[in-house]
């Protein structure tokens, strides 16, 4: 497992343990998948989402290339938009929910840069988080 790989992990399993959430474990398939897309919006140098079917996170960065925890950070700190109180989807905080997803099991880790210097990061889950009617039940305040 890569550094970055362990760095991303470790920041997921440290919010989640926050929020009630099982600690993920890393897929191999998953992250198989995560690194081809990966290579795939950086060769289009395009951030835009799979559609594979398994839950999905997508970080860039321009200039320096990030540690395994910036980007999991950066998803988590959405939580200052979730409103716990009315518990549901949004696009402002759906990285968030996805990595304190308490059902969610495994997580794949991609990384790729673009011939112009970005770097894209991309995430897969599995079980996938965000349904419909399941957020009270997987997006728990944090302890």
């Amino acid at each position: 497992m890569s550094t970055f790989a362990l760095e991303s992990l470790n920041a997921h399993n440290q919010y989640r343990q926050k929020h009630g959430a099982p600690a993920l474990s890393i897929c191999p398939k998953l992250t198989n998948v995560a690194q081809n897309y990966a290579e795939t919006i950086a060769k289009k140098d395009s951030l835009v989402h799979s559609n594979n079917g398994y839950g999905e996170n997508l970080f860039a960065s321009w200039g320096k290339e990030p540690n395994g925890r910036e980007p999991v950070t950066a998803f988590y700190n959405e939580i200052k938009k979730y409103n716990f109180n009315s518990p549901g989807f949004s696009m402002a905080t759906g990285h968030f929910t996805q990595v304190v997803w308490k059902a969610t099991k495994m997580v794949g880790v991609g990384k790729a840069k673009s011939s112009r210097g970005t770097t894209y990061v991309v995430y897969n889950y599995h079980p996938p988080g965000n349904y419909k009617g399941q957020f009270t039940a997987n997006v728990q305040r944090a302890q």
